[in-house]
């Protein structure tokens, strides 16, 4: 099976769609960025890979004639188990990195046992990691094992008078080898058949479906990379594409009625109008500064101590909003702290917060030349409930009732786009025998 596939490269997180030879999704892959940007692409594009042949794997259930309800319970329990392998394999691949660099420490004796015992809790704790109903605040390796081997490793410190600052640096230094370090190739067919030997009766119909799945050939026909670092990826300059036309395309083809697009990614805002085939008209950016952006998030979610998918939901509770008179980075954490210091609640300065990054974006808006229905927001602050929520008032005050269109898929807005245009130069490099209808006879 040929398919086309689009990298988006942003600044906190790099995206991959990929599109069969009809231009439909196949699926899609998401991985934190990191230093070495060709193994950030190599790594979104496995995931976009492996949801890929998770798709086959219903469509072979279809076939074998397995109800729908079934076919979604399996292919559930199929994805979280593999998941849990991918995990554990990612985990053998740290303690090995680990225990590297622990033999070059000077308190070689006392940290490599420390370790060592780390990282056996962590494999122990990992089947209720990733049992049915858990809660995982991630599903990214470094956030999961990073949370888990410094909260532990912190506790067996204490208890052998270790240096915690010392066993949290180990981490640190290894966690950047392994992120950077490629995936073993057929990694589905291998850990698809370790989910099966962990099952105590695998179904018949599913064994079947994975192997076969497992076993379709998948030929890249063509990629184009697009996104905030898309100057450092690692392909050839006819395969890149601006961020603004990747998501104005993207946002036409999940809602096609779409005419403006606002796009609030990791370092940038971006405000497009697109006409009917979902080309750029106009468009308006913010300056250099990350200021609104999810960056800008991010640095607040560290300042108070918060997981940046908790900022949202806790702005969400608030009651009365906070005014916030800079959005900027660099003044960030003063204004933070001098607002708890006079007293005022954490979740009534988000909401303050969250509506002064989304005033910015209204600016940009009405600069590229207001907003038109449909309206379509993108990028990763569009999965923030407070954002939505201080967005949707602020359109609603200016512009009156327009269809707002949220995907939860929105983050691959511009990796869709991309990929659009990868499909579509695939198409043209078909030989015309390629293209030419079979001969009947």
């Amino acid at each position: 099976m040929k398919y086309a596939v689009g990298i988006d490269l942003g600044s906190t997180t790099t995206k991959a769609v990929v599109l069969d030879e009809q231009g439909q999704v196949l699926g899609r892959g998401i991985t934190n960025s990191r230093s070495n940007y060709k193994v950030a692409c190599d790594v979104a594009l496995g995931e976009a890979l492996n949801r890929a042949r998770l798709g086959m794997i219903e469509r072979e259930l279809a076939r074998a004639g397995v109800d729908a309800g079934r076919r979604r319970a399996w292919l559930e329990d199929f994805d979280r188990r593999f998941r849990e392998q991918q995990y554990r394999a990612q985990l053998e691949r740290l303690a090995r990195t680990l225990e590297l660099h622990a033999r070059e420490e000077r308190d070689s004796a006392l940290v490599r046992p420390l370790i060592a015992d780390v990282i056996q809790r962590m494999r122990e704790e990992t089947a209720e990691l990733f049992a049915a109903g858990a809660n995982r605040k991630s599903d990214f390796f470094r956030d999961l094992a990073g949370s888990r081997y410094l909260a532990i490793a912190e506790g067996l410190a204490d208890e052998r008078g270790a240096r915690f600052d010392r066993v949290a640096g180990l981490f640190d230094k290894s966690i950047l080898e392994v992120e950077n370090a490629a995936e073993e190739g057929g990694l589905f067919a291998v850990l698809g058949r370790a989910v099966l030997g962990a099952m105590a009766s695998p179904p018949r119909e599913l064994a079947q479906a994975i192997e076969r799945a497992a076993g379709v050939p998948m030929e890249q026909a063509c990629c184009v990379g697009t996104g905030y670092g898309r100057a450092t990826l690692p392909f050839p300059k006819e395969w890149i594409r601006s961020e603004i036309l990747c998501h104005g395309l993207g946002a036409h083809a999940m809602f096609p009625g779409t005419r403006t697009v606002l796009d609030i990614g990791g370092q940038d805002t971006k405000a497009i109008q697109v006409d009917a085939q979902g080309i750029v008209t106009s468009f308006q950016m913010n300056d250099r500064c990350a200021a609104g952006c999810g960056r800008y998030l991010g640095y607040i979610a560290d300042e108070m101590s918060l997981g940046l998918h908790e900022l949202g939901p806790l702005a969400c509770k608030s009651r009365r909003q906070v005014k916030i008179n800079s959005t900027c980075t660099v003044f960030a954490g003063a204004e933070l702290r001098e607002r708890l210091a006079l007293g005022e609640k954490r979740e009534d300065i988000l909401a303050g917060l969250h509506r002064a990054i989304i005033l910015r974006a209204m600016s940009l808006l009405a600069r590229s030349g207001g907003v038109r229905s449909e309206f379509t927001f993108t990028g990763g602050v569009a999965r923030n409930a407070a954002a939505v929520e201080a967005l949707e008032k602020l359109i609603f005050e200016n512009y009156g009732q327009v269809q707002l269109n949220i995907s939860p898929e929105s983050i691959f807005t511009g990796a869709l786009g991309a990929a659009l245009f990868a499909h579509r130069e695939a198409q043209r490099a078909l030989v015309p025998s390629e293209l030419a209808e079979p001969a009947r006879g």
